[in-house]
């Protein structure tokens, strides 16, 4: 039994750059493993790179990718990198497409390499999270979890709630 952690990437404001000649944001590479070091993570972990999209643009196919690649992973843990847009969707079509797997989305409301990013805290809980809950899928947001399904982004408040 593989008792390491998986994580997939899959973007989102996490993993965005900010352009100073025109103040758009793009994605260049995963900040996750300068994360890592910076927080001195000691975890087994099996990173893999899915797609680095904005969750706005993901299209069902990305989707399918995701839980592809959790159905397929030998970790029965699982963490994923993803934009907190849509966050609540893909969680919940995992929670159809995934049973016995313990999965933990998180993100970012602010890009990490803004330096006031919250990414660094919800990855540290997430990592936190996905080690000790019962298999399910969750998303692991600002020192909180939530289940999927029973959640959702208040874009008022800029962040996450349970209803």
């Amino acid at each position: 039994m593989h008792t390491g952690i998986k994580v997939f990437i899959t973007g989102g404001t996490f993993d965005k750059e900010y352009n100073e000649l025109n103040g758009s944001l793009y994605f260049k590479e995963t900040h996750l493993f300068e994360m890592l070091e910076l927080g001195r993570s000691k975890l087994n972990l099996s990173i893999h790179t899915l797609m680095m999209k904005d969750s706005l643009e993901f299209e069902q196919k990305d989707r399918d990718t995701i839980a592809h690649a959790c159905n397929n992973s030998t970790e029965n843990k699982i963490l994923i990198t993803h934009g907190t847009d849509t966050m609540t969707v893909t969680a919940e079509y995992l929670l159809a497409q995934c049973p016995n797997k313990t999965i933990v989305l998180t993100g970012a409301m602010v890009p990490y390499k803004f330096g006031s990013s919250d990414g660094l805290f919800n990855l540290g809980s997430a990592l936190a999270f996905v080690q000790v809950l019962k298999p399910g899928v969750y998303i692991a947001m600002n020192g909180k979890v939530f289940e999927a399904g029973k959640v959702k982004k208040n874009t008022t408040k800029g962040e996450f709630e349970s209803f």
